[in-house]
């Protein structure tokens, strides 16, 4: 398989005018210093190089060559990558930006080296490989090494993205993004650095703003609640006694007294 996928190579003019050969070929492949795969149609990979090894972590080249399939794997689908990869089986060159691995995640599926990394960003480019008579039997990927994640960097970016967004809709979604994470993964990572939840760093800033804006005694406690994009109903005002031991009413009136 792996004889004939470098011939396609060959026949797709990797060489152009220099006579193609095949050892030389897998050398060249070898020492690329770019990460790089090739693919039979189904999916299955069937030439991984040294570097797309080392980039990766993969432990052991037979659990990974005509074992893992790119159109199975749950990462390329749930970053919503998917459909762009197959478009090379129409003959396309596809190019993929942003492809933020989760290093962590997938560590435990794939059983890869363990590593103090939590995302690896790359671009990849796929495109199809034909033989001698024009069909298209293999395709490759080439990895492009943007950067490395490692946790507290990015759980800063996801901060500081919460507290500049603050007087908007909370978006967990947005904020994992803001911080090159799965929302899951940066869930978990942003516990861990900041003690409490995405969610509950938005909320513990919205009453803190709100604070604040009950100082005004130009606002009723409603016009301080939409200052801060908040109805002043039950539920928030619930939340708010929660956070500081006090209604907005009795927070109000007991700062007003201290004055």
């Amino acid at each position: 398989m792996e004889s004939r996928a470098f011939k396609v190579l060959c026949d797709a003019g990797v060489y152009g005018e220099i006579t193609c050969n095949k050892d030389l070929l897998a050398k060249v492949v070898e020492s690329f210093p770019y990460p790089i795969q090739i693919f039979s149609l189904d999916g299955t990979a069937r030439i991984i190089n040294k570097a797309a090894v080392d980039m990766i972590g993969i432990k052991k080249i037979d659990t990974h060559v005509g074992v893992y399939n790119v159109f199975k794997d749950p990462f390329v689908m749930a970053l919503g990558f998917m459909d762009r990869v197959k478009q090379v089986l129409e003959g396309e060159t596809v190019y993929l930006h942003d492809f933020n691995a989760p290093y962590q995640e997938m560590k435990k599926y794939y059983n890869l080296d363990d590593r103090d990394i939590q995302t690896i960003s790359m671009d990849i480019t796929c495109f199809p490989l034909k033989n001698e008579n024009g069909e298209m039997e293999y395709f490759a990927a080439v990895f492009i090494f943007k950067e490395i994640y490692r946790g507290k960097k990015e759980v800063d970016w996801g901060r500081r993205y919460i507290e500049e967004n603050w007087n908007k809709p909370f978006n967990a979604g947005e904020v994992a993004k803001a911080a090159c994470l799965s929302k899951v993964h940066f869930t978990k990572l942003f516990k861990k650095h900041v003690g409490v939840t995405p969610h509950e760093y938005y909320i513990n800033i919205k009453i803190s703003k709100l604070k604040d804006k009950l100082l005004d005694p130009n606002l009723t406690i409603a016009q301080a609640f939409a200052e801060c994009n908040l109805d002043y109903n039950g539920h928030t005002a619930r939340i708010f006694k929660e956070k500081t031991g006090f209604s907005p009413s009795v927070y109000r009136k007991m700062i007003y007294r201290a004055d």
